[in-house]
């Protein structure tokens, strides 16, 4: 969820009743390009992890809604800091700071929007690709 800016998404961002923190460890997003593994099968592409330093376990921005008996979950994304951006150049999580929590879960319509922002690259790492479905040492690159 990315265009939180748009009429029909108003209702949503300004109740706080409809915000939620996502933990997380590490994010994954595929890499853009197949790898050959050399093993005889067809290139694949491979998962690129990406942490946060300064937090071992992490908070992203969500919204949530209860329909009917079911209950749903939408992560919020924004612009792709230059570590995410070779990766997946459209978006990338909001990752909020800890000091931030607070202002997303009981803050105005526009502390939600201020915060829809990327993480500092410099406070990130990135692992991979690794090949998780297949029997093989990971490369870095």
């Amino acid at each position: 969820m990315r265009t939180l800016h748009l009429p029909q998404w108003r209702s949503l961002v300004s109740d706080p009743a409809n915000r939620c923190l996502i933990p997380l460890t590490e994010f994954c997003e595929w890499a853009r390009e197949p790898t050959d593994l050399g093993d005889g099968k067809k290139p694949i592409k491979g998962e690129m992890w990406f942490g946060v330093t300064d937090q071992p376990v992490f908070a992203i921005a969500g919204f949530w809604r209860q329909v009917g008996e079911q209950r749903y979950f939408a992560m919020v994304t924004c612009n792709a800091n230059e570590l995410v951006t070779p990766i997946h150049p459209k978006a990338m999580i909001t990752i909020l700071r800890p000091d931030d929590y607070d202002r997303w879960l009981t803050g105005s319509y526009d502390d939600v929007l201020s915060l829809q922002r990327p993480y500092p690259a410099d406070r990130m790492t990135v692992r991979g690709p690794v090949f998780p479905t297949r029997a093989v040492a990971p490369r870095l690159i």
